[in-house]
């Protein structure tokens, strides 16, 4: 039995959920390293990319989740959080990109449209998860 389970387990491990966010200005890749089974993911990586200057950034993060009534337990996903120095990049589940300067202040806000992949060896597939929204981007009077 302990056979049959390690290439199972080593099948899941190879598994990693790509999302794409197009924004107006920017094209945000998420990558989660986890299990599907993990709920608050603490390996993902997020690579943006400017639209127009082409420059990129690449930085690690976690899955971001409110908590539950005992202040412990994750409940609802709310997107992913990543950290360059002070300054933080919130990517929501509803496809805002967020990026928080060190004061705090909001200095990038723009809404996006998702795009879901998951990737094995085997090849790759899309896929919409459960917690997809896709919303198009708001527009400006």
């Amino acid at each position: 039995m302990k056979f049959l389970l390690l290439p199972l387990l080593l099948l899941v491990s190879a598994i990693t959920f790509a999302q794409q966010l197009d924004t107006p200005n920017y094209k945000v890749e998420i990558k989660e390293l986890c299990s599907e089974s993990e709920v608050q993911c603490q390996n993902v990586l997020y690579k943006g990319t400017s639209k127009v200057s082409g420059a990129s950034i690449e930085l690690k993060g976690t899955a971001w989740h409110s908590l539950c009534a005992d202040g412990v337990t994750p409940c609802r996903f709310l997107g992913y959080q990543f950290k360059n120095g002070r300054i933080r990049y919130l990517v929501h589940e509803s496809g805002l990109l967020q990026v928080i300067g060190s004061s705090g202040k909001v200095v990038l806000e723009e809404q996006g449209v998702w795009d879901y992949q998951k990737n094995s060896q085997q090849g790759t597939q899309q896929e919409s998860p459960d917690h997809s929204t896709k919303t198009e981007p708001e527009k400006k009077p």
